[in-house]
């Protein structure tokens, strides 16, 4: 009875799985259904960015190739779009804000705080080069509009803790990163205005199965996938299926994985997870990230947009403002190339029969040909075709004007003109800019995404980085640096987020050089000290020098050094050691929170007595 009453029990259990495989599937294809408009204009965009310009939506929603109307018609492309997102994303990569965690308060815990989570986030930043991260992103946002982070945790990353009853190396996770398209995420409303609106974002990927039997431990039947999304720009940038847009290329023994996250609910307080993949429900649970403030559970996804629409979830760009001054300027372009191929070849006319035509029409009137027509017919003569019409450059100069005007993007700094003749230094730089400030909401929304990114990251560490972890980053100097931390040592609900840029070499060391200029480094006595001396050399590219310049840096490395080893065993002092110089820096890491851990501050003080003993 009890074997009968657990084979009901699981089938109702794969029952109800099937069901929700159902249900998905079905939420899935009614949100791709519903947005394929939207997915068409992204293509047409990517197509006239690469310089196919001859294509459009049809009214049944396909892309397709526009055909010559006439065999001999021109149909260059003189692609203006092309340049002019070089140049934005050029500018937009200067955008790259750092992250600064201020101190919550002024007491030690929260300086303490603020200056390892600050640590956390430029080593996060090192090792997933997060630059090009958003550099890949920005690609995607200034050609479709929207582009898309996904800050999730990797269990299978990090330094090795031990291994299984397997033998598999375990692993102690670490924080990943991934830019995506806007192909691959399907929000439950497209009339969201943020991911605050969203209730539900369903992330859909064509990927090999063998990918999925390693991830989930699931074999499946793979299968030949065309019709769905494939990645469309390939590393070097360019577009992978053929430019008519009839066919893609098949991605053979795959299947679409869906990843559909809803927000928590009374019914779900942790939210749901669920994956699917062919029909088989490969994981089914709570939201995994606690990565919202006060440690609640949200989805794990960052919106970036070029152009926010208003009731829009899915942003535009400056390219789809673009496309009907490109068409337009291709057809003057080429019309006016064909008005002049009339004028250099011209156009012939002769009577029925006087000549022969079809030799005629192959090989023209080359120089030195010899003509022969038939005797008593008029001779074959040019036809007048006039002179190139004045409308056709003055045609030409307004579009140009236009994509100026539509693109946000000037002379000056698309292709290093300047039409206003402006000489000074000052005047070029008002309107550099100028162009600086049509881009603005560009720019606010990458600084925005790359603030929540550094919040979510410091949220994951707060929920998995529960023993005590080693980071090492490069320092001032080139020198490498480690702290050690673990999660209770993270308040990411207590930080606040200063966004500030990256110096530039060049304006570092003019800042600097403004400062001695002004007398700030110097001493009350008008002198630079030696420590001070050093840093400036170093800040000045000139560390190599240190130690044909004094011992005292490399007598305060060594003590920071001796700062790190102490939090771990005690340390002897050397008769070497210039005593005063690490008694001062060994105080300083006292001052700074070493003095939190008793058994730290313990050694650091056996340490002090004796630099105190020997320097005696």
């Amino acid at each position: 009875m009890n074997k009968k009453l657990k084979d009901i029990e699981e089938q109702r259990e794969e029952d109800r799985k099937k069901a929700l495989v159902r249900e998905i599937q079905a939420d899935f294809a009614a949100r791709r259904e519903a947005r394929r408009s939207i997915e068409k204009s992204w293509e047409l965009n990517m197509n006239f960015v690469s310089g196919n310009q001859y294509c459009d939506i049809s009214p049944a929603g396909d892309l397709v190739q526009e055909d010559k109307e006439f065999y001999w018609q021109s149909r260059k492309c003189f692609n203006h779009i092309a340049p002019t997102i070089d140049t934005r994303l050029a500018r937009l990569s200067k955008v790259r804000p750092t992250l600064n965690v201020r101190a919550f308060s002024d007491s030690e815990a929260d300086i303490k705080t603020a200056r390892l989570c600050s640590n956390i986030l430029r080593s996060v930043k090192n090792r997933l080069d997060f630059d090009q991260i958003v550099a890949r992103a920005t690609v995607w946002s200034e050609t479709c509009g929207t582009a898309f982070y996904k800050v999730v945790w990797n269990f299978d990353d990090g330094n090795v803790i031990g291994t299984d009853e397997t033998g598999h190396s375990l692993r102690e996770g670490d924080v990943n990163i991934v830019a995506l398209s806007p192909f691959e995420i399907y929000p439950d409303s497209l009339t969201a205005e943020s991911m605050d609106e969203v209730k539900s974002i369903i992330h859909a990927k064509a990927i090999p199965v063998s990918e999925i039997k390693e991830k989930y431990k699931t074999e499946l039947t793979g299968r030949s996938i065309r019709d769905f999304p494939l990645v469309p720009f390939s590393q070097a940038g360019g577009w992978k299926t053929p430019h008519d847009g009839t066919a893609r290329p098949a991605l053979e023994d795959a299947e679409i994985i869906i990843e559909r996250y809803s927000r928590p609910t009374e019914q779900y307080p942790d939210g749901r997870l669920e994956i699917v993949a062919g029909d088989v429900l490969l994981h089914e649970g709570p939201l995994p990230y606690r990565n919202k403030d006060r440690g609640e559970r949200t989805l794990p996804f960052i919106r970036q947009t070029c152009i926010p629409l208003a009731g829009a979830f899915f942003g535009t760009s400056v390219v789809d403002r673009m496309i009907p001054l490109q068409r337009a300027y291709n057809a003057v372009r080429n019309r006016k190339h064909e008005f002049l191929n009339r004028l250099s070849m011209g156009v012939i006319a002769v009577e029925d029969g006087s000549v022969d035509a079809e030799e005629l029409s192959e090989e023209g009137l080359y120089p030195g040909k010899v003509l022969v027509y038939r005797q008593g017919s008029p001779a074959p003569e040019f036809l007048d075709c006039g002179t190139l019409p004045g409308e056709f450059a003055q045609e030409e100069e307004r579009i140009s004007d236009e994509f100026i005007l539509v693109s946000g993007m000037s002379e000056i700094s698309r292709n290093s003109a300047n039409p206003t003749h402006v000489t000074s230094g000052v005047g070029l730089q008002l309107l550099l800019d100028q162009d600086m400030n049509r881009m603005q909401m560009s720019i606010e929304s990458v600084e925005r995404a790359v603030k929540e990114a550094g919040k979510q990251i410091l949220h994951l560490y707060k929920q998995f980085a529960s023993a005590r972890r080693v980071l090492s980053m490069t320092g001032t100097g080139g020198n490498t640096e480690i702290f050690y931390f673990s999660s209770s040592d993270i308040s990411a609900d207590d930080v606040q987020f200063e966004t500030g840029y990256d110096k530039t070499p060049e304006e570092a060391r003019e800042e600097i050089l403004d400062l001695l200029r002004l007398g700030l480094l110097q001493d009350e006595d008008g002198k630079l000290s030696d420590d001070a001396r050093n840093r400036v050399l170093e800040a000045l590219g000139y560390g190599s020098l240190e130690n044909a310049r004094d011992l005292s840096a490399l007598h305060l490395k060594k003590a920071e050094r001796e700062n790190l080893m102490l939090a771990q065993r005690d340390i002897e002092a050397e008769e070497y050691d210039d005593h005063v110089l690490h008694i001062a820096e060994h105080t300083r890491f006292l001052l700074s929170g070493g003095e939190d851990d008793k058994a730290t501050k313990e050694r650091v003080l056996r340490h002090l007595t004796s630099h105190r003993r020997k320097g005696a």
